[in-house]
């Protein structure tokens, strides 16, 4: 590498070293992908080449995956990806520590946009989080939510979307209606049961401190010291939206998550999530995060087939009308 320099990372605990370079140095191997940075390990020292930038950068990625493991946090490559893209990220919204701890997990950001919106939910009281799947819109709210519940700021947890998906109707589907309503929120259930043990959560379901709910089931109720999470939100039609933003009572907090690519309403009908967002535009105590594909953090596959959808999208948006 031209204007290669040498920086040297000395650990104190060698079994802590052995976790951070990961089996067969694949943390270390991750790294250098990520970063562009030549790393080397022996011993209880790691040894960076590269750009001074770039090693600064792998530096700061190391120490923040040794600090991980030094209070008994797992590190697994979905974190070093993570450490490796807020490294990368010179706008400062990574450096404050908003991580969120609940019984069964720490949540840390793994991007740079997952930082500006961990730090939105603790400055608003509503928030918008607009983007792509797997860039954990819901799961951090979700958490936020728990964590908040378990110290007690508020008293209740409600846990809501819109049942329209892909043109499905409630009345088709088989069962009673809790039955056809849990498929619409099973990715809320999913994320509560990766937060809480499972007998907990029933506990709270039961005595109704969490309520997972279809969002016709808010009409006319006001939500007080409660975390609100509306899921889903580009298929709520503009009353629809303003009715459950309207719910909102005294020590209460709500998420707005959603994607505007991903409308499943019926053709002409405008999404009440892009309504909101207009309407809402620079309202004191509104804060507003948009990811995209680069913030996805689940498989690099899904990174790129949500940007060849987006570009497939562009390309037709761009395309003239066919007479």
């Amino acid at each position: 590498m031209s204007e290669a320099t040498h920086l040297t990372c000395e650990f104190s605990d060698n079994g802590l070293v052995q976790e951070l370079v990961g089996p067969h140095n694949a943390n270390l191997t991750r790294l250098e992908q990520r970063l562009n940075v030549v790393l080397h390990s022996r011993g209880n020292t790691v040894t960076i080449e590269g750009p001074p930038a770039r090693a600064a950068r792998a530096e700061a990625a190391l120490k923040q995956l040794y600090k991980r493991l030094t209070e008994g946090l797992p590190v697994d490559m979905g974190d070093v990806d993570g450490v490796a893209r807020l490294a990368q990220d010179s706008s400062g919204a990574a450096n404050e520590d908003l991580s969120i701890r609940t019984r069964k997990r720490h949540i840390t950001a793994r991007s740079p946009v997952q930082a500006a919106y961990l730090k939105a939910l603790q400055d608003f009281e509503l928030v918008f989080a607009l983007g792509p799947a797997g860039t954990g819109k819901t799961y951090m709210a979700v958490a936020k939510a728990v964590a908040l519940k378990l110290s007690g700021a508020v008293d209740r947890i409600i846990l809501s979307r819109p049942a329209v998906e892909a043109g499905e109707r409630l009345g088709f589907l088989p069962g009673d209606m809790r039955e056809k309503i849990d498929p619409y929120l099973r990715p809320l259930y999913d994320a509560l049961y990766d937060m809480l043990p499972g007998d907990y959560v029933a506990k709270l379901l039961l005595s109704g401190e969490i309520e997972v709910a279809p969002l016709a089931f808010m009409r006319g109720r006001t939500l007080t010291s409660a975390f609100i999470i509306l899921d889903e939100a580009q298929n709520t039609t503009p009353v629809q939206m303003k009715m459950a933003l309207t719910r909102m009572g005294e020590n209460s907090r709500m998420v707005v998550t959603g994607d505007l690519s991903q409308v499943d309403l019926p053709r002409g009908t405008k999404s009440g999530l892009e309504d909101a967002l207009e309407t809402l535009d620079n309202l004191q105590g509104v804060g507003q995060v948009r990811f995209s594909h680069r913030d996805v953090v689940r498989h690099d596959l899904v990174a790129r087939i949500v940007d060849a959808y987006d570009k497939r999208d562009a390309q037709r948006r761009k395309a003239p009308p066919q007479e």
